[in-house]
């Protein structure tokens, strides 16, 4: 399952940008998207997902990338619980 939509509805309810209107594979930067607001989304994301973003995956630009990240992290998040 992809988080994409779950992303896109966190766009929205944090920026209060229309989702449908963000292309997935469009950089974010060029939808305005700064460092700094970079960074507080993927603090959001983490809060949202209960997930730690690994400091490699903070180049991301699209949001086609931060959900592959992001899905992944949740599988490997339940795998671990599951082995438990």
């Amino acid at each position: 399952m992809s988080s994409l939509k779950q992303l896109q509805d966190l766009i929205q309810e944090k920026y209060g940008l229309d989702a449908a209107a963000l292309d997935p594979h469009a950089s974010m930067r060029d939808k305005g998207f700064d460092s700094l607001a970079l960074v507080e989304f993927v603090f959001a994301i983490e809060d949202h997902f209960k997930i730690s973003m690994p400091d490699q995956d903070t180049n991301i630009d699209t949001l086609a990338e931060l959900a592959a990240v992001v899905d992944r992290l949740l599988a490997e998040r339940d795998a671990t619980a599951q082995a438990k």
